[in-house]
């Protein structure tokens, strides 16, 4: 099985950017589809952005669309989150999590099967 662990999260000023990565291990991210999600103290686990297997595909949260970037390098067993234009309000524990190659549901946390341990985002006004 995959193991993956994210990198990337610090404090960084509003309207900043930072580049979240997740590295796998044990087996080759290039045979899973790779999410990112978020979380606050006592919230539920939530979905920012998905790509498919082979990078052929991109999916977004509403509040990501257009802000946050997800790609991936299957040579390097890396997957990216970019960030930009940070606001106060993105500041969550980000979690990368992986599942076998499927066709839909993306934003659903239960179909991915494998997490890492989460990287903290602070973002200051």
């Amino acid at each position: 099985q995959v193991r993956l662990a994210e990198s990337g999260g610090e404090l960084v000023q509003a309207g900043g950017s930072l580049r979240l990565t997740c590295t796998a291990s044990g087996r080759a991210v290039g045979n899973y589809d790779v999410g990112w999600f978020r979380q606050a103290p006592d919230k539920e686990r939530e979905f920012v952005a998905a790509i498919r297997w082979n990078g052929a595909d991109t999916f977004y949260a509403e509040t990501a669309e257009g802000r946050f970037v997800i790609s991936r390098d299957n040579s390097k067993n890396t997957v990216y989150l970019q960030m930009n234009s940070l606001k106060p309000e993105h500041k969550d524990i980000y979690y990368c999590a992986a599942r076998s190659p499927h066709r839909e549901s993306w934003h659903k946390r239960n179909y991915y099967h494998f997490w890492g341990q989460g990287t903290q985002v602070t973002v200051s006004s």
